[in-house]
């Protein structure tokens, strides 16, 4: 690898990588500067004139699985230095940063792990073929000739493959097709978060990167959806930079990779990551150094926006009116012939699956927090109230259970419509519907914890306690009902805007455009960092067509079977103290009602599932079983010992809450029967990940218009491969495994989690 490297990436050839970096990412900060101060103005806005969204019916969890293990399991994972495979002991922390291991005897004996990935940007590939033909796409003119030898063997038919258009790929593989299916889902669920990397709650520095990305690709007259604007603001900056310099890297390397077809397409993989790592540690350094100078900045900007709002806001108004007297007759035809005639068929695309996504939400929590009720009832009641709930907290980060219902967004198609619109994939909107339904999920579940635990706190019998869940679970299916219809037809309101909008910028860019500068004399001096004419003219293009959208789905709300809440159901504090409840300290359901372990056991638990914690517990003690390995995927030595039907009564039906308050009167009255063998609670039995032996040396070697955004070790044995070649993510020698810190590389490359 370093003779690659070193032939192809010379000192010249690097300097020249980083000028063109270095000029491109000067474009863009400039961009970013303009937009941060429109940003600060709309943020500070919005805090004073507010906003006449619905309120949420629901509670939010603050802190969400905080030290906690998503998953743990083994897995086999090629090593491109000795191209090799090796069994790798790995898990998913609460931040969704894939951790891999020598052994779990390493991970025990807290031994710096061997890599941590960061899944933003990637794609899961399950099929070699489906690899070796991205790859070969990749780099026309080295497709392999039939019986050649790939680039890729995998020993087993269930690989995993994460492939990154310019960042080095990963390559895992499975003994059964059932742990392929496992790690998918976990791996999938990693993607979406890491995906996800631009925090929610940032109002200034967020909505200033999104736009800054779009007008900068508007300026190169590249509307539309963009695939890579995924993870961290860095690593979205450096998929932008590789967008533009790597097809140059492309026509003037690939002439020179020596070699037959898989070992110049393996090369390039090489010489790709490479560069991908120096454009991002140079694109991080000018990101944070802008970033910095604009934050001390921010307090001046803040006094001139507080003295001035009202000039402010007069002025753009001014402003608006007349880009609106000059645009809106050209916009308004263009949105009657281009765009009205297609909304009602957009939106039918994204509202089927959307909806039969949060329906099956509801259907999961509905059966969850049932067999959890039965449970209660043949299981001691409270004294083993503790263990279900901490199960329960954990359901909406659950990727197997809640796998069912991302999938439900999978049929999303826009056939016809997305060469016409410009649509490079619907991922953007499928990703995005997914994480609402993680949202709702933790909201209903955090809202039914809640309420149990003001319920418990009155001593309820085991009988009272039973009918308490029931009533509970009705009180926030209401609210789930109210706040996912709200969620989904915000949903889709900004979907259909993603959609429309750049398609009429670019329909309106010939005509309009060039005219915009003229409009720059109408804008004071004092307010021009506040006030930009392209931002301004493309909120009156928005206004344009939001009528058009607002009337679409008002009539879709109509429509029973959406399940949607017409726009004139609002409600108003209906639960006025429930909020006040939240303000509390979380619940440690396990430490208040007898669980010992967080997620219900661990490879390292000391205590069985049903022991108490010790009221004097030292503060040692909590940290030593915080940090423990606790899966929330995981195979249950003991499971629970009842378990509703496979067909779950239909939360929906009023005769369905008959039905069950029904059946948990009989079971109140009649002891339950002896059971034969214990049944897990609403899941199946998960197989265990067995060590298997590591295949011969000779075997081949098998991211309204904010798009969504994608260690060398102390070795246990001497003669273990070193993984600083390979472009693997290492932690420095000694000290405990940093999972939940920054870690650096080999070549110096940070990845924030």
């Amino acid at each position: 690898m370093g003779d690659v490297l070193s032939t192809h990436l010379d000192d010249a050839r690097r300097q020249h990588i980083a000028e063109r970096t270095g000029k491109i990412l000067t474009e863009f900060l400039r961009f970013y500067e303009d937009q941060y101060g429109v940003a600060l103005f709309n943020s500070m806005r919005h805090e004073i004139e507010g906003t006449g969204t619905p309120q949420a019916q629901l509670l939010w969890r603050k802190v969400p699985l905080d030290e906690r293990i998503i998953f743990s399991g083994n897995l086999f994972q090629y090593q491109e230095d000795n191209k090799k495979w090796r069994n790798r002991f790995s898990l998913v922390p609460h931040n969704y940063g894939l951790v891999l291991y020598e052994n779990k005897v390493a991970y025990e004996r807290h031994v710096p792990p061997r890599a941590i990935i960061n899944s933003a940007g990637y794609k899961i590939l399950t099929s070699v073929d489906q690899y070796l033909e991205l790859v070969g796409n990749s780099l026309p003119g080295t497709t392999s000739k039939s019986g050649a030898t790939p680039i890729l063997k995998c020993p087993t038919q269930f690989p995993l493959i994460l492939w990154h258009p310019s960042a080095r790929h990963y390559y895992f593989c499975m003994m059964t097709e059932a742990e392929q299916d496992k790690w998918q889902a976990v791996l999938q669920d990693c993607i979406r978060h890491c995906n996800n990397g631009i925090p929610e709650n940032s109002k200034v520095e967020g909505p200033a990167f999104t736009d800054a990305i779009r007008m900068y690709r508007q300026s190169k007259e590249l509307y539309g959806t963009w695939e890579m604007l995924c993870g961290s603001e860095v690593q979205i900056l450096s998929n932008l930079v590789m967008e533009e310099l790597g097809p140059e890297l492309k026509a003037e390397l690939s002439p020179r990779l020596k070699g037959k077809p898989q070992e110049r397409q393996r090369q390039w993989i090489q010489i790709s990551d490479a560069v991908y790592r120096m454009v991002y540690e140079q694109a991080k350094a000018r990101f944070e150094a802008v970033l910095s100078k604009l934050q001390l900045a921010r307090p001046a900007m803040e006094a001139v926006i507080r003295t001035d709002m009202d000039q402010i806001i007069t002025s753009k108004e001014h402003l608006a009116s007349k880009i609106r007297g000059f645009i809106l007759p050209k916009a308004e035809v263009c949105v009657r012939n281009h765009v009205q005639p297609y909304i009602p068929s957009i939106l039918e695309a994204l509202m089927v699956p959307t909806s039969q996504g949060f329906t099956e939400v509801r259907d999961v929590f509905f059966k969850e927090v049932t067999d959890m009720n039965l449970n209660v009832i043949n299981e001691g009641g409270i004294d083993k109230l503790g263990e279900y709930m901490e199960k329960l907290s954990q359901l909406a980060y659950h990727p197997l259970k809640m796998q069912s219902c991302y999938e439900k967004m999978e049929p999303l198609r826009l056939d016809g419509l997305q060469q016409r619109f410009d649509v490079s994939s619907t991922s953007v909107f499928k990703q995005r519907a997914q994480i609402h339904m993680r949202e709702q999920m933790d909201n209903a579940v955090y809202t039914f914890e809640t309420l149990l635990h003001q319920e418990l706190g009155k001593g309820p019998t085991k009988e009272e306690l039973c009918k308490s869940i029931q009533r509970i679970l009705e009180r926030v299916l209401k609210k789930y009902d109210y706040d996912s219809s709200s969620v989904r037809k915000r949903f889709f309101r900004e979907a259909l805007l993603q959609i429309t909008i750049p398609f009429l910028l670019r329909k309106l860019a010939p005509t309009c455009k060039s005219e915009l500068p003229r409009f720059q004399e109408l804008i004071f001096e004092d307010f021009a960092r506040f006030i930009l004419v392209e931002n301004t003219y493309e909120e009156v293009v928005l206004q344009t067509v939001m009528k058009d959208i607002l009337q679409a789905v008002k009539e879709a709300a109509v429509q029973r079977k959406h399940n949607l809440y017409r726009d004139s159901v609002v409600l108003h504090n209906s639960d006025p103290n429930l909020h006040l409840l939240a303000e509390g300290t979380p619940i440690d359901w396990g430490e208040e009602y007898g669980g010992s372990g967080r997620g219900g056991g661990s490879s390292g638990d000391s205590g069985s599932p049903g022991s108490r914690v010790p009221e004097a517990a030292t503060i040692s003690e909590k940290r030593r079983r915080a940090k423990q390995v606790v899966s929330v995927v995981q195979d249950e030595e003991a499971g629970l010992p009842y378990e509703a039907g496979p067909e779950p009564l239909s939360p929906a039906s009023l005769d369905s809450v008959t039905e069950l308050r029904g059946l948990l009167a009989q079971n109140l009255r009649a002891e339950s029967p002896p059971l034969a063998s214990p049944l897990l609670n609403g899941a199946p039995v998960q197989e265990s990940i067995q060590p298997a032996a590591t295949p011969k040396a000779n075997s081949p070697p098998a991211s309204p218009f904010r798009q969504l955004l994608p260690g060398k070790a102390a070795d246990l044995e001497p003669s273990k491969p070193s993984d600083q070649e390979t472009g693997e993510q290492v932690s420095s020698p000694g000290g405990p495994p940093a999972i939940l810190t920054t870690t650096e590389d080999s070549a110096g490359v940070q990845t924030e989690f």
